[in-house]
C-alpha cells in the first residue's frame, strides 16, 4: 500500500531565504529543490521587505521543470513579502501577489518603506501607515508572536478583516513548543470570533535542520555578539526547515493544511509575465522611432566618411537596420546614442565595447569607435533573430566623470523609472572566516592571525593547514566547527550593493517592476536584482561603466594641447607610428592601457606587433581562453615563421587574419557556420554556451552537433575534436574580436603618448589614480627612467593634481607632483594654497598657514612630505616650524609672528627617503636599494642592470623591494613576482612546489632575496626562482607595499 497517497497536500505559505540577509539559513534555490523532493505543491518566497532572491528561485523552479523533476510542472511559486509592524505588540505580516497588479504594488510599497529614510536600511512600519490599496489584488496573512496577549491579538485580527476582508488569514506556526495546543486554540477561537480563517504557515529560515548551527551564526553576526551571549534572540530549536508532509500531518490539523491551496489557489502571477518597455522620451516627437534611428545613423555615417560610404558598410547598414527593426530593439539604440551624445556635450570621453562594436548603427552612432571598414564584422555576435534577449551594449566613460552621467539619467528619466543594477555581495572565504569566528568565540587576535594567513590564491581545502601554521589545532571541535560553519557560508549573500554601471530604465514606473533602495553613495538608488536576474528575464539594462584611461587619457592630452598651445585630441594621434610599436616590441609599456601586465609584457617581444590588427590579436591573445584553448604557441610559432601556415578546406575566410588559428569568438561561431553547418543564431547560443560548459557539464549537445556538422562536411574527426577542444577553453574567458579592437585603439592611445609624451602621460597617469597595475612610485621611476623630469611637491608651486612645468631643456616639459600625493591632505585644503598663492607669493610657514587657514595637522602633512622646502629648507626645519606654530585665535589670527629662527642640522639621507615613502609612497632621492647595496653586493646579489643582459640558463640571485605579487587562474598556481632596484624591475617565476615550501617568505617578504636560474629568450627575461630569502629587516622603517592581483 502507498503511504504517500495518504500524506496531505501543503503549500509552504512563509518561508525567508538567505536574502533575508543574516536571517534565512538557505538559498531560495535549495528551498526549492527541497519543497520538490518533500512533494510540496508550492513554496511561497517571503524575504523581509525584499524581492531579491525570488528570480533565483524561479530559475530554480524552470531548471526542474526541464530536468523533469516529479511534480516540478505543477509545483506552484508564490512570490511575497514579510513585514514586520511596529506597533506596542509587533506583529509581522505576510503579503503574497496574486496577480501582475497585485505584484506590482507590493514592489512599490517594499520601495516606499526602503527609501522612507536616508540612506540604507527599512523605515519602520507603523499599523496607520497600511492602507488596503497599497496591497490591492495581493493576500495578506498576520503571522502573530507567541506570548503575545490573546485581547492584542484580537485586535490585530480585527484591523485585518477590517481593511482586507476576503483577502486575509490568521497563519499558524507550530514548532512543537509546549504550548502548541494552547496556541492553536487560542487562535481558532480568535479566528472565529472575529470571522477571519487559519492557515498553516512553518516560518521557514532553512531547507534542511543540519542548517541549524549556520543559522545560529548568522544571527549572532546580526546582533553583533558570540552565540554564547546571544541568549534568547537565538532559535530555540531547529524546526524551522522544511519538513516532511508527514510531520506536518502529525503536527497541525488538516483543515489548516488544506486552506494553504486554498490561498495559492488565489495566487496566479509569475515572473515570466513581466514585459520591458522603453522610454519613450528618446525619439523627438512626430517622428517614429525606426525612422528617427534611420535618420541620425545616416547621419553619422556621412560624418564618419566625408568621402562617401562604402557599398559594403551601406549594405551592412541596412541590415542590421532591419534587424532591429524587426526585433523592436530601436529604442535601445536610441536610449544609449542619447547618452553619448550627453557626454560627448560635456566633453567626457566615452566609448563603447564588447560584441557592440560588432555593429555600424553602433559605429555610425557614435557609441562605438571600430572602424567597420577595417575590420570583420560579425552581427550575429551583437544580435540574432533566434536569440530571445535584447542587446548588450557597454560604454565606458571617463571614471572622474561617470557621476555626471549617472546624474543626468536620474534627472532625464526620475527615480521612479531609473535605478542601478544591484551587485550581490557574497560572503568570500577570509570574511567567512571572521564572521564564523567572532560568532564561536575566537579571540580578535586568533581570527585576525587566521584571515591574515590566508592569501587570494588559497583554496578551502587549505583552510586547515593554514590554521594550523598560526597555531590553531583542526582536530580540535571547536576548531573543526569554525572550518565546516566556514566552508558553508562562503557563497552565502551579505548585502546588496550597486553595480559598476548597469542601469536599468523603464517607460513606466520601474518600481511597480522590482523594487527600488538607496544606494551607499548619496544620490544613487539600486534595483533588488542583479545582471544575471536581469538577463534571466529578458529585462534591459545599459551599461554606463567608469575607466581609469579614460580619465588618464583626457589628461594627459589636456597637457600636450597646453604644451603645444593648440587642442589635442584622440584623432590628432598619428596613426601606425613605428616607434611606438618598436617600443612595445621592447615590452617597455609600464603604465600603457591592458599590456602593462606581466603576462602581456611577456608576450609582446614574441608577438612584435608592427600594425594595428596586432594589438587586437595581442589584446585577445593573453586572456585565458586561446591559452586553455592551446591557441596561443600555436599562433607565435606561425607568426615567427616556425610552423606553416594551413587552413582547414574552406575554413581560410574565417582563419585567415590569424594565421589559421582561431583567437576570437566570432571565429568560433564562424567555423562552426561553416564547417557544421550552423544557423547564424545557433552559432550564437553556441557562444553564449561556451561559459556554461564548464559549470554546468552541458557539453554534450554542442560537441556532438559540431562532430555531426563537420562529418557531414567531411572534416576529418581529428579535426572535429580538436575544434571542440578550441571551443571549450573558451568556455573559461574568451574575447569577442570587436571587444580587442574597442581596447586596441585605447593601447595604441596610451602607447603613443607615453611614446612621444611622456610627461604628459606620467601627469595624466598620476592625476588618475588609483589605475592599473602599477604604483605612482613605480610609475615616477619608469618615467624619471626614460628621461623625464620629476619635480617635488611644493606649496610655492603645486596645485592639487600633478602639473607640467617648463624643463631643463626648456623644450621639454617638467612634472611637477601635486599636493594630491601626500598623506593626510584634502583637495580642500590644496584649494585654499592655491587661492592664497595667487593673490601674492608666500614669505614663510606662518604667511602660508594664516592666509590659507592651516591648522598645525596639515602644516605637519605638508612638512612630512617636504612640501615646504621653498620657505623652510630641509624637512627638519620643515617639521620643527611646523610644530611650533600654533593656531592662533580668531582675533589675532591675521597679526604676524616675529621669533628668532632655529637652525637645525639636515637628516641623512636615509632618513629622508623613509619619509618620503610614508608621506608620498614614493621618492625623487636615491632608490632605498641604492643605500643597501654595499650590503647586497657582499652576498653576491645582482641588480636588475647587471642581469638584463645575463647568458641565459645560469644560476643567478638577485634581490628587491616587491612591488607585485600574481597567480592569474590559468597560470596553474604558479605566482609571478615583480622586484623592483635602482636599475629597473626583476621579474620572477615562483612554481607551485616552491610556493607551498616557501609560502611565509612569498608571502610576506617586503625585500626579497631570490636564488635561481636566469632565463633569457629575445626580449623575454626572467628569474626561476628554486629558493627564497626575507631581507625585510634591511629596509628598517620603510614602509612600502605590493600590489597584489589574481
Amino acid at each position: 500500500m502507498n503511504r504517500t497517497a495518504h500524506l496531505p497536500d501543503y503549500v509552504e505559505l512563509h518561508a525567508v531565504s538567505n536574502y533575508s540577509f543574516l536571517r534565512g539559513g538557505s538559498h531560495p534555490e535549495e528551498l526549492i529543490e527541497r519543497a520538490l523532493a518533500l512533494g510540496y505543491r508550492g513554496l511561497a518566497l517571503t524575504d523581509e521587505a525584499s524581492l531579491a532572491g525570488v528570480v533565483r528561485a524561479h530559475l530554480a523552479l524552470r531548471k526542474a521543470r526541464e530536468a523533469g523533476v516529479p511534480g516540478a510542472d505543477t509545483f506552484q511559486l508564490l512570490l511575497g513579502s514579510e513585514f514586520e509592524v511596529t506597533d506596542p505588540t509587533p506583529f509581522k505580516l505576510v503579503v503574497l501577489a496574486c496577480h501582475r497588479i497585485g505584484y506590482g504594488l507590493l514592489c512599490e510599497f517594499i520601495t516606499r518603506l526602503r527609501r522612507a529614510n536616508p540612506g540604507k536600511g527599512l523605515a519602520p512600519l507603523r499599523r496607520e501607515d497600511i492602507h488596503p490599496a497599497a496591497w490591492g489584488d495581493c493576500l495578506v496573512l498576520l503571522i502573530p508572536q507567541r506570548h503575545t496577549p490573546p485581547e492584542a491579538i484580537s485586535a490585530h485580527t480585527r484591523w485585518l478583516r477590517q481593511h482586507f476582508a476576503d483577502r486575509c488569514w490568521l497563519g499558524v506556526a507550530l514548532h512543537h513548543h509546549l504550548d502548541d495546543a494552547v496556541w492553536l486554540r487560542t487562535l481558532r477561537h480568535i479566528g472565529e470570533a472575529e470571522q477571519v480563517p487559519l492557515v498553516a504557515t512553518g516560518d521557514v529560515h532553512m531547507h534542511l535542520r543540519s542548517r541549524k548551527p549556520l543559522q545560529a551564526v548568522l544571527t549572532a553576526t546580526r546582533v553583533g555578539l558570540a552565540l554564547a551571549a546571544c541568549g534568547l534572540h537565538l532559535e530555540r530549536h531547529a524546526e524551522r526547515h522544511l519538513r516532511s508532509r508527514l510531520r506536518l500531518a502529525q503536527r497541525y490539523p488538516a483543515d489548516l493544511l488544506r486552506a494553504t491551496q486554498d490561498v495559492a489557489a488565489r495566487c496566479a502571477f509569475s515572473l515570466d509575465e513581466l514585459r520591458y518597455e522603453y522610454p519613450d522620451e528618446i525619439v523627438p516627437q512626430g517622428e517614429s522611432a525606426d525612422g528617427f534611428l534611420r535618420r541620425v545613423s545616416a547621419e553619422g555615417l556621412a560624418r564618419r566618411y566625408p568621402q562617401g560610404v562604402s557599398a559594403t558598410v551601406q549594405a551592412q547598414l541596412d541590415k542590421e537596420l532591419a534587424l532591429i527593426a524587426e526585433l523592436g530593439y530601436e529604442k535601445y539604440f536610441l536610449t544609449v546614442y542619447d547618452i553619448v551624445c550627453f557626454a560627448r556635450s560635456r566633453h567626457i570621453l566615452c566609448q563603447g565595447r564588447g560584441s557592440a562594436a560588432n555593429s555600424v548603427v553602433c559605429y555610425a552612432l557614435g557609441i562605438t569607435e571600430v572602424d567597420p571598414e577595417h575590420s570583420t564584422l560579425l552581427f550575429e555576435r551583437f544580435i540574432s533573430r533566434e536569440r530571445n534577449e535584447p542587446p548588450d551594449i557597454d560604454v565606458d566613460f571617463e571614471h572622474e566623470r561617470r557621476e555626471e552621467v549617472i546624474q543626468y539619467l536620474y534627472t532625464r528619466y526620475g527615480r521612479d523609472r531609473a535605478a542601478l543594477t544591484a551587485t550581490v555581495i557574497t560572503y568570500r572565504t577570509r570574511s567567512a572566516l571572521r564572521d564564523v569566528g567572532k560568532a564561536l568565540g575566537f579571540s580578535l587576535d586568533e581570527i585576525e592571525r587566521a584571515s591574515g594567513n590566508l592569501q587570494w590564491w588559497d583554496s578551502q581545502a587549505a583552510l586547515a593547514e593554514r590554521l594550523q601554521e598560526v597555531g590553531l589545532d583542526p582536530s580540535t571541535r571547536r576548531v573543526q566547527q569554525w572550518l565546516e560553519l566556514t566552508r558553508t557560508l562562503v557563497g552565502f549573500p551579505r548585502h546588496l550593493s550597486q553595480h559598476t554601471g548597469g542601469f536599468v530604465l523603464s517607460r513606466g514606473a520601474l518600481c511597480r517592476m522590482v523594487p527600488i533602495e538607496n544606494a551607499n553613495m548619496p544620490d544613487r538608488s539600486v534595483i533588488q536584482w542583479d545582471k544575471d536576474d536581469l538577463d534571466a528575464l529578458g529585462l534591459l539594462k545599459v551599461d554606463v561603466l567608469a575607466l581609469g584611461m579614460l580619465t588618464a587619457l583626457r589628461k594627459a592630452m589636456h597637457f600636450i594641447g597646453q604644451w603645444r598651445g593648440q587642442p589635442f585630441d584622440l584623432p590628432s594621434i598619428p596613426r601606425e607610428d613605428p616607434a611606438c610599436y618598436e617600443m612595445m616590441c621592447r615590452a617597455d609599456t609600464i603604465g600603457v592601457f591592458q599590456i602593462e601586465s606581466r603576462a602581456q609584457m611577456s608576450m609582446l617581444p614574441r608577438l612584435k606587433p608592427r600594425q594595428f590588427y596586432d594589438l587586437v590579436v595581442e589584446v585577445a591573445l593573453v586572456r585565458p581562453g586561446p591559452i586553455q584553448g592551446g591557441m596561443v604557441h600555436p599562433y607565435l610559432r606561425r607568426r615567427q615563421g616556425l610552423e606553416p601556415i594551413d587552413y582547414p578546406r574552406g575554413l581560410q575566410a574565417a582563419l585567415k587574419r590569424t594565421l589559421g588559428v582561431p583567437i576570437f569568438q566570432e571565429q568560433v561561431m564562424q567555423i562552426a557556420m561553416i564547417a557544421a553547418g550552423f544557423t547564424a543564431g545557433e552559432a550564437d547560443d553556441l557562444r553564449r554556451s561556451m561559459a556554461a560548459w564548464r559549470r554546468k557539464g552541458d557539453v554534450h549537445k554542442f560537441k556532438e552537433r559540431i562532430k555531426a556538422g563537420m562529418r557531414a562536411n567531411q572534416y576529418s574527426p581529428e579535426f572535429a575534436e580538436q575544434i571542440c577542444q578550441q571551443i571549450e577553453g573558451f568556455g573559461s574567458y574568451g574575447f569577442p574580436e570587436s571587444h580587442a579592437a574597442s581596447f586596441a585603439l585605447l593601447v595604441y592611445a596610451s602607447a603613443w603618448i607615453k611614446c612621444h609624451e611622456p610627461a604628459a602621460f606620467l601627469a595624466g597617469l598620476l592625476n588618475a589614480q588609483p589605475l592599473g597595475f602599477y604604483s605612482p612610485s613605480q610609475l615616477v621611476q619608469d618615467a624619471r627612467r626614460h628621461g623625464v623630469e620629476v619635480r617635488p611637491p611644493d606649496v610655492m608651486c603645486s596645485t592639487w593634481d600633478c602639473s607640467l612645468e617648463s624643463g631643463s631643456p626648456q623644450s621639454e616639459p617638467a612634472v611637477r607632483l601635486g599636493l594630491r600625493l601626500l598623506a593626510g591632505l584634502s583637495p580642500d585644503v590644496a584649494q585654499r594654497i592655491v587661492t592664497a598663492r595667487q593673490q601674492a607669493p608666500f614669505t614663510d610657514v606662518d604667511d602660508l598657514a594664516r592666509r590659507a587657514d592651516l591648522d598645525q595637522r596639515t602644516l605637519r602633512a605638508l612638512a612630512a612630505g617636504d612640501a615646504l622646502m621653498s620657505l623652510s629648507g630641509h624637512r627638519r626645519q620643515q617639521v620643527w616650524e611646523a610644530s611650533a606654530l600654533h593656531r592662533a585665535p580668531p582675533l589675532l589670527r591675521e597679526a604676524p609672528v616675529a621669533e628668532a629662527p632655529l637652525a637645525l642640522p639636515a637628516a641623512p639621507e636615509g632618513e629622508e627617503i623613509v619619509f618620503d615613502y610614508a608621506s608620498q609612497g614614493l621618492t625623487l632621492r636615491r632608490h632605498p636599494l641604492a643605500l643597501l647595496r654595499p650590503q647586497l653586493s657582499e652576498q653576491r646579489l645582482l641588480s636588475a642592470g647587471e642581469l638584463h643582459d645575463f647568458p641565459n640558463g645560469r644560476l643567478a640571485r638577485a634581490c628587491g623591494i616587491v612591488t607585485v605579487r600574481q597567480q592569474p587562474g590559468t597560470a596553474s598556481g604558479v605566482v609571478f613576482v615583480t622586484l623592483e632596484d635602482e636599475t629597473g624591475t626583476v621579474n620572477v617565476i615562483v612554481w607551485p612546489a616552491l610556493k607551498e615550501r616557501q609560502r611565509r617568505e612569498l608571502v610576506h617578504a617586503r625585500l626579497l632575496a631570490v636564488y635561481g636560474v636566469w632565463q633569457r629568450e629575445g626580449e623575454v627575461r626572467h628569474l626561476v626562482a628554486h629558493r627564497l630569502r626575507d631581507l625585510t629587516p634591511l629596509l628598517g622603517r620603510l614602509s612600502t607595499h605590493s600590489r597584489d592581483f589574481h
